[in-house]
């Protein structure tokens, strides 16, 4: 999956060991660019800890992610895995779309709109004495 959003603040640094060896973690949040943004907590791993220290708030960038939830004494935990990251350049210049045919319906004027009272409105007669609208 890919998530696009800007960077708020990086979260703090874990260290730990296990098994495997040692191990780092730290969150990433992001603003996603949509009408109505989300804050996204992303986890970055040891392999991209060094790549997100250079990171500044406000940064645009595009990040691969896996979505994962595991359960544990009875609670469900959800992670946001970044395995890649692309930086978006806000430099970059915008490619204009081709002006595109507009549909024949488009064109024509819209209906007046009633002028009378709700009869007019909701298409009722007002000769049959009903002022229901339906």
């Amino acid at each position: 999956m890919e998530i696009t959003g800007k960077v708020v603040r990086l979260g703090g640094l874990t260290e730990g060991t296990s098994a495997k060896g040692p191990w780092r973690k730290q969150d990433l949040i992001i603003e996603t660019d949509e009408q109505y943004p989300k804050t996204v907590c992303l986890t970055c791993w040891t392999n991209q800890i060094n790549e997100i220290q250079s990171m500044v708030p406000g940064q645009l960038i595009k990040a691969q992610i896996d979505i994962s939830s595991r359960e544990f004494n009875g609670k469900w935990y959800t992670d946001v895995r970044v395995w890649r990251f692309d930086p978006i350049n806000a430099q970059a210049p915008v490619q204009q779309a081709a002006p595109q045919a507009v549909p024949q319906a488009m064109h024509q004027t819209p209906p007046a709109a009633p002028t009378g009272g709700p009869e007019d409105y909701f298409g009722n007669d007002s000769n049959n004495g009903d002022d229901l609208p339906f």
